[in-house]
């Protein structure tokens, strides 16, 4: 009886966030879509003619993981801020909350709907890239797991975030001075191999690099760090990140001060 009850609000969590952001489609999925074509443009024509090959391939095919990545990143994180919060905000998830259904079957839901959107720009993101250069996928079933895992992770970031935050600024703080920060230094657009060697040191503490490097491996068969190694501390990351939000949640941290 209890799997079937949290079941149903699981699903309805989950349902009611994919038509969350497929309703306004034109705000959630098609600006980011738009944006990677630029970077695409930019990054891959003007400049990735002048700058030659790299790593083997050349810039537009080296460029194009990263890109995906990011988009995922982004996208997965965001869904789950702005809506978890609106829903603080506007005192709805009280009405979740005093419902008979533990706080993990609640962040379950709030994070698949955030990869959800996250994995739905990356495949129109990956659609785009078509139209700039070949796609050749080495890896397929690392490409999926990494791009899923990494999905997760900052789905559950964003959930972190919502949970603290206290107005609608706050909630483009972490965004702003941290993610775009280490996704740009990620590796996205350049190896670090390039860098010298004490930056190179420095970039290997950067997450951001294990994720953008194993999609790239999945996708083009290289990259600048182990990748094996890369997947299992996503997943030990997914693991701490999950019981501390689950931890807050339980605890009503952000939600009932």
């Amino acid at each position: 009886m209890k799997a079937r009850v949290y079941w149903v609000a699981f699903s309805t969590i989950l349902i009611k966030e994919v038509r969350r952001f497929t309703r306004i489609w034109a705000q959630t999925l098609l600006p980011p879509a738009i944006t990677m074509s630029l970077y695409f443009v930019i990054f891959g024509n003007l400049i990735g003619s002048r700058i030659g090959p790299m790593g083997g391939f050349d810039y537009m095919q080296f460029i194009m993981p990263g890109l995906i990545m990011m988009s995922v990143i982004t996208n997965s994180y965001a869904n789950v801020v702005s809506s978890f919060f609106s829903s603080k905000f506007q005192r709805s998830i009280e009405e979740i909350l005093v419902s008979p259904v533990p706080g993990w079957v609640i962040l379950s839901g709030y994070v698949l709907g955030g990869v959800t959107r996250g994995l739905m720009v990356g495949f129109l993101v990956t659609l785009l890239a078509l139209f700039f250069t070949r796609l050749q996928v080495h890896h397929l079933g690392v490409t999926l797991v990494v791009v899923v895992l990494t999905a997760v992770l900052f789905a559950i970031g964003g959930f972190i975030n919502a949970l603290f935050a206290r107005k609608f600024d706050d909630i483009a703080i972490v965004p702003t001075f941290v993610l775009t920060p280490l996704t740009y230094l990620g590796g996205v657009f350049y190896s670090i191999h390039l860098l010298p060697p004490f930056w190179q040191g420095v970039s290997l503490f950067n997450p951001i690099l294990y994720m953008v490097n194993t999609f790239r491996y999945g996708i083009l068969g290289v990259s600048d760090i182990n990748h094996w190694a890369a997947l299992s501390t996503i997943m030990v990351f997914i693991v701490v990140l999950f019981l501390l939000a689950w931890w807050l949640l339980e605890k009503g941290r952000g939600i009932r001060q």
